[in-house]
């Protein structure tokens, strides 16, 4: 059975059929009369809406309803580009009839109008969208219309409220005041004022009940110690306090009661027992720690054993302590005076600043002439031999002081505490004391024989 020839039909190939007619005409392949010219591009539609091709701006034609080819009838009827009729009662135009247009409404005068100031559908912008726009514009004045501005003292505030930065006053809280400074950088009243607090401190228990001498001597070196372990933690070193103190006061005490051989004795059982202490604490940074303990073992307990030694001395032990203190006081007073009224040359600028020749001249020459007469007056020894212990004991002060100061600008302090106002910490008062007390065991053992 053959099959049909699926081209042996009469009728055209599909290829070669007409196109069925259509109940309207295809305007994108077939152009008729009826196709307009191009115009501008329509506006964009709301939901439901439909621009019809070819419309003049502002037309717009709502919700479409179809009636039948190429007709259309909508809610909103458009009589030309600026005649509106539609539920856009705030368009913010006022059109009344056809190709008529009176201006923006009086609400609207003074909103920006311009094409780049006008919303989708060519209404005006709204207030909030272009607040600016109601801003008065800035005239250009000339500037010598300006006044000029004029430095005026700041008013004063009117009675009863301070001004800013003040304190209220009352009879509990007085009005701050600044301390004075002296040129040396301390506080001259308040330095003066411990000073002399510290010299009874001394000299009352000295002449008058001797055990209270070494109490207060005692608790100066624990006090020292306190204050140089506190100053070398900031180097990283953690010495132990607790057997540095014990071992202080042992050896202050020994000196007291046995002489320099139980003070050296004293200095080894501190180092020692800080050494055992130490190893609690594990092998981490032992040897910096071991090695600030030992430092201040020498520097505080050692040295302060000498005056412990010169209070002890049978007969004579506190006027031994007295001519010491005073030169020491005379070293340091005449130092001062000299140093702030004539000083120009720093002696050790690195060390201390503050120190110059000229102050150290005086040091020396007041130490010398104080230490000449007193000697000579207490202990009935030659003037000139006076005056040389005076020298040795205002040179070992001035080592004194600058040895601290070399610790402590090592350390990164300016003072050793805050516990004497004026005068910093303890150990500051002390610098000078503890490398004077040695010197002056060993020159008055030499100009005043002990009498036993």
């Amino acid at each position: 059975m053959s099959h049909p020839d699926p081209y042996g039909s009469t009728e055209p190939r599909g290829w070669d059929r007409p196109a069925p007619a259509l109940p309207w005409p295809d305007t994108d392949l077939e152009p008729g009369p009826w196709r307009p010219a191009p115009a501008a591009p329509t506006h964009p539609t709301e939901p439901g809406g439909y621009a019809r091709p070819g419309a003049a701006p502002d037309t717009y034609a709502a919700p479409d309803t179809y009636a039948g080819p190429d007709t259309y009838a909508a809610p909103d009827t458009y009589a030309g580009p600026d005649t509106y009729a539609g539920p856009y009662p705030n368009s913010g135009r006022r059109h009344d009839g056809p190709g008529r247009y009176d201006g923006p409404p009086a609400g609207d005068r003074g909103r920006p109008d311009g094409p780049e100031h006008r919303g989708p559908w060519g209404e005006p912008a709204r207030d909030d969208e272009y607040p600016t726009a109601q801003i008065a514009p800035v005239r250009d004045e000339p500037t010598d219309q300006i006044p000029a501005v004029r430095d005026e003292p700041e008013p004063e505030p009117p009675p009863g409220r301070r001004g800013r930065g003040r304190r209220r006053a009352s009879a509990e809280r007085p009005p701050t005041t600044t301390p004075t400074t002296s040129r040396a950088g301390r506080n001259l009243p308040a330095a003066i004022g411990v000073g002399v607090a510290l010299g009874a401190a001394v000299v009352v228990p000295l002449f008058f009940f001797m055990p209270a001498f070494l109490a207060v001597l005692a608790t100066a070196v624990g006090i020292g110690i306190w204050e140089m372990a506190r100053a070398v933690r900031r180097s990283g070193a953690h010495p132990p306090l607790a057997p540095l103190v014990a071992g202080g006061v042992i050896t202050v005490g020994l000196a007291w009661f046995a002489g320099p051989d139980a003070l050296c004795l004293g200095l080894l059982v501190t180092v020692l027992g800080t050494m055992i202490w130490r190893l609690g604490d594990g092998p981490g940074n032992y040897q910096r720690d071991l090695t600030a303990a030992t430092l201040i073992a020498v520097y505080v307990p050692f040295l302060a054993g000498f005056a412990a030694m010169l209070a002890a001395a049978p007969g004579d032990g506190h006027l031994r302590v007295l001519v010491t203190l005073v030169a020491v006081v005379l070293s340091d007073t005449g130092g001062y005076a000299a140093g702030v009224s004539f000083g120009k040359h720093p002696m050790a600028p690195t060390i201390s600043p503050k120190k110059s020749w000229e102050g150290f001249a005086g040091s020396v020459t007041a130490a010398a002439a104080g230490s000449a007469v007193l000697l000579w007056v207490l202990f009935d020894v030659a003037p000139w031999w006076g005056a040389l212990f005076g020298m040795a004991i205002s040179v070992s002060a001035v080592l004194g002081d600058l040895a601290e100061s070399m610790i402590k600008r090592d350390l990164g302090v300016k003072d050793m505490s805050n516990l004497l106002p004026g005068h910093g910490g303890l150990m500051d008062r002390l610098d000078s004391i503890l490398f004077a007390v040695p010197v002056a065991y060993l020159l008055l053992a030499v100009f005043v024989p002990v009498v036993s």
